[in-house]
Order: structure tokens, then C-alpha cells, then sequence
């Protein structure tokens, strides 16, 4: 007890630390009180709290006692009506966009990375390289900086209510990220492989499949299998602009006060979600192992 007293009389008195902390906690108690936040709880919304609840209860059950058998029957007939098929969309939508970004990231990363183009400024003016490297940077930046759901409401505007403007949208962002994340490890390469090809005047495309590809292609696949769990979670909020797939059934279950069924998909989308979690984690690990 006495060591712990005197640890905490020599702890470090810093003021400004202090200060900040002091400042951090009036922060947050003026904007919950400039913010409106400040509501009192009545009667009303104690029982729209219970109203809601209780409509999360299958319906079936919602008037009587707990079943199991009554459930399970509820949740069979739902899944077969729309579950399956949602979630086979959910999954069909992240893989199609997943495999789409992956291609696209990594013939954006190849350009983008200062290292691939360095090397062979001996065919062709330097500058030319530059304003490649720039062009794909600018094209990556570009991408990733439009979010998912602004490239969906442009391509539904194009090509109808189908699962394709949730593809697109997914692949041309997540192409953004991939491709940055991707040149930015090619070009965390030992550059001597690279040199020693490109001295015996190997070309291009051999010295990116025998020096690149190799000694990039762990890290790329983790990056690939991280952005497919992004895919997949996002698959299932862009079906409520109107594609069919779970996004498209919460909200219709939403606009209907459904709020069973509402939950029971909602619990699905969760359970793609940790599947594709636990899918990727181990993929991931793999390649860890492997590398």
C-alpha cells in the first residue's frame, strides 16, 4: 500500500495534460447542452420503448408466451420466402465487386508505384513516367474518394434497380483503396531484385511477374480479403437504394412497421458479416503462416 502511495505521489504532473482533460470534459457537457440533447424521458417514450420491443417478437408470439418450435417455424417460412435468396445476392453482389476491385486496384497500383517506373526511364523520357505515376495516383485518389453510395445512386440513374449498380459502386471504390494500399507495398519492395532484372534488360512485364509478384502478392491478398469484409457489409446496406438483396428487405420490413421480420434479417446481414470475418481471418492467417 505504501509502494502504491508513492508511485502516485511521483506519477507526472503535467498541466497541460491536466488542462486538455478539463477541456475535453466541458466540451462535452456544452455541446450535450447547446446541442438540445438535454430531453426529459416521459411517459411517451417509455412506452414507445416497450411498443417497439415487444414488435421485435416474432409475430406469431407477440400475444402469447415464448415457443421454440413456434419461432423456428416463423424464421423457416421467412427464410424461404426471402432469406435465402437475400443473403445469396449479399454475398453474390460482395464477391462480383471484390473480384472486380482487385483486378482494377492492381493495374492501377502498378503504374502508381514510383519503383516499377523508375527502372525503366532509359526507353522513355522521365517526365512521361511522372505524369504516369501522377495520372494513377490522381485516377485512385479519385475513386476512393466518392463513397459507395454516391457511385450507386449514379449507376441506378444509368442501369435500372438491378444488383450491377451495387457491383460497380463497390468495385470502384474499394479499386481506389485496394490500388493505394497495393502500390504503396510494391513500393516497400527491396528494389535489388528489380535492379538486377531490369540490368540484364529484362522488360517490364517480366520483371513485374518475376520480382513483384512474388514478393508483393502476400500483402496484396491481405489487403484484397480486408476490403471483401467491407464488401460484404456494405452489399447488404446499398440493397436499400432498391436491390434485392437484405438492405432492400429491412427496408422494406421498416416501411411496413414489420419490426420483426426488420430484426430477424438485420441478425442475418450480421451473420454474413462474421462469416466473411471468420472466412478472411483465416485466409488472412494463411497467408501470414505462408509468407
Amino acid at each position: 500500500m505504501e509502494d502504491l502511495d508513492r508511485l502516485y505521489q511521483e506519477r507526472p504532473k503535467n498541466r497541460l495534460v491536466r488542462l486538455s482533460l478539463f477541456a475535453m470534459a466541458a466540451l462535452i457537457v456544452g455541446t450535450w447542452i447547446w446541442g438540445d440533447f438535454v430531453e426529459t424521458t416521459g411517459s411517451d417514450r417509455l412506452a414507445n420503448v416497450e411498443r417497439f420491443l415487444h414488435e421485435l417478437r416474432p409475430y406469431p408470439l407477440q400475444d402469447r408466451s415464448f415457443d421454440v418450435s413456434v419461432a423456428l417455424t416463423w424464421s423457416g417460412e421467412l427464410m424461404e420466402e426471402k432469406g435465402w435468396e437475400a443473403m445469396g445476392t449479399t454475398l453474390a453482389i460482395s464477391v462480383a465487386a471484390i473480384v472486380l476491385a482487385g483486378i482494377w486496384g492492381t493495374m492501377l497500383a502498378l503504374p502508381a508505384a514510383r519503383n516499377i517506373t523508375a527502372g525503366f526511364t532509359h526507353d522513355s523520357p522521365k517526365l512521361w513516367w511522372t505524369l504516369v505515376v501522377g495520372a494513377a495516383r490522381l485516377i485512385l485518389i479519385f475513386l476512393r474518394a466518392i463513397p459507395e453510395y454516391v457511385w450507386a445512386f449514379l449507376l441506378l440513374a444509368l442501369l435500372g434497380p438491378t444488383a450491377w449498380p451495387a457491383v460497380l459502386a463497390l468495385a470502384l471504390h474499394n479499386s481506389g483503396i485496394i490500388g493505394k494500399l497495393s502500390a504503396e507495398a510494391i513500393e516497400d519492395l527491396s528494389g535489388e531484385q528489380m535492379s538486377s532484372l531490369t540490368s540484364i534488360g529484362a522488360s517490364r512485364l517480366q520483371t513485374v511477374l518475376a520480382a513483384v509478384a512474388p514478393a508483393a502478392l502476400p500483402r496484396l491478398l491481405l489487403f484484397f480479403f480486408y476490403r471483401w469484409e467491407t464488401c460484404v457489409r456494405e452489399a447488404t446496406v446499398l440493397g436499400m437504394l432498391g436491390i434485392v438483396s437484405l438492405g432492400f428487405w429491412i427496408q422494406d420490413a421498416r416501411a411496413r412497421n414489420f419490426y420483426d421480420e426488420m430484426f430477424f434479417l438485420i441478425l442475418l446481414g450480421a451473420f454474413i458479416v462474421m462469416i466473411g470475418d471468420v472466412v478472411s481471418t483465416l485466409v488472412r492467417a494463411y497467408v501470414r503462416r505462408a509468407s
